[in-house]
């Protein structure tokens, strides 16, 4: 089954995958390089091997967050080998490579999702260089065409399965109440986050479940397209603070920070954000997002994932830096206060 998005091609289904040489034809090109990561180097040259002669090799060197300096290597690797278009299988470090790619060169992009990071459904890039993570939005970035397959996502370790997930539902719920927001990003968020809060817990329950890891990627698919239609705040925001200056795993920093933000912003805006709540039977968006993620294992606190106690100051101060839009008036001492919740584990119920 397919849908489509902006000028997107989407496909759904147990084994899509291996239409992979179809796209490239149907794309007019005949030498993809496929891009991932180091630890998924086996899945490219699977990939590689369905392409049947039409590969022009492998890039494995994609890096959380969007390293200058790989997308360097990676486009002067794609010249020399004559590429006319990337295959990124792999979460959100490859699709980000591949978009990187793209912005430099205009290759077209195929994206076969391995996680649920959702970029591949948005003309949005997120880089980092000298330690700074900065996003562009343009529509040279937004990939061609996406496969979807769940049989590739039934082997995510539980716990990237959980914080990939909420990472995209944090796409979603920021969605809510954006200040672009219109009817049908609202009702394209809403979607994300009920397929991802219906299925997910069948899914820990049965990862081999290929119904409802399909159900989970459409709902990636729904977070990510949301993402690239509205503006994001607060969560985004500090994630991509913490992420780019502090080095923190991508995914994780997103299920973390999501039910403090909610929380913070449920304090102006609990009308917009009562689907949450009203998904997750409960009254508090924010802190029912908590008890959600708790109950599914999620990593709680920032301490966790290495950051230091005596970096909050720091990470506050780069959050406030620069005035952006957010529904509730941002604070050093409300943005403080959020970031030491977060990196206790604390519930959001203040």
């Amino acid at each position: 089954m397919s849908k489509s998005s902006n000028d997107q091609k989407v496909l759904f289904g147990a084994g899509i995958r291996r239409q992979v040489l179809n796209e490239v034809k149907s794309l007019g090109c005949s030498r993809a390089l496929i891009l991932s990561t180091p630890h998924q180097s086996s899945s490219a040259l699977d990939i590689a091997s369905l392409l049947n002669g039409a590969s022009a090799g492998v890039f494995s060197r994609a890096t959380m967050h969007t390293p200058v300096s790989v997308t360097d290597e990676a486009v002067k690797h794609a010249n020399e080998v004559n590429a006319d278009c990337v295959v990124a299988i792999g979460g959100g470090s490859t699709t980000g490579l591949g978009k990187a790619i793209a912005y430099r060169t205009d290759l077209p992009q195929i994206v076969i999702p391995t996680t649920y990071a959702g970029s591949e459904a948005t003309p949005i890039l997120g880089q980092t260089q000298d330690g700074v993570k900065k996003t562009l939005t343009d529509k040279k970035v937004l990939p061609e065409v996406i496969l979807y397959d769940p049989e590739l996502v039934t082997g995510l370790p539980r716990d990237m399965t959980v914080s990939s997930a909420l990472n995209a539902m944090a796409h979603a719920a920021e969605a809510l109440y954006a200040k672009d927001r219109n009817a049908h990003s609202t009702k394209l968020a809403q979607e994300g986050l009920a397929a991802f809060i219906h299925a997910l817990p069948r899914v820990l329950e049965d990862p081999e479940d290929l119904s409802a890891r399909e159900e989970t990627l459409r709902g990636a698919w729904a977070c990510g397209a949301v993402l690239g239609q509205v503006g994001m705040a607060l969560h985004h925001k500090l994630c991509h603070t913490l992420g780019g200056t502090f080095d923190l795993p991508h995914a994780e920093t997103h299920a973390i920070i999501l039910p403090h933000a909610i929380h913070f912003n449920a304090r102006t805006v609990a009308d917009l954000l009562s689907p949450i709540a009203d998904l997750l039977g409960g009254k508090s968006p924010g802190l029912e997002l908590w008890k959600f993620s708790k109950k599914l294992g999620a990593p709680l606190a920032l301490r966790d994932l290495g950051l230091r106690l005596e970096d909050l100051d720091h990470a506050t101060e780069l959050a406030t830096k620069n005035p952006y839009w957010n529904p509730r008036e941002l604070t050093p001492a409300g943005i403080r206060s959020l970031l030491e919740d977060a990196w206790h584990g604390n519930a959001p119920d203040k």
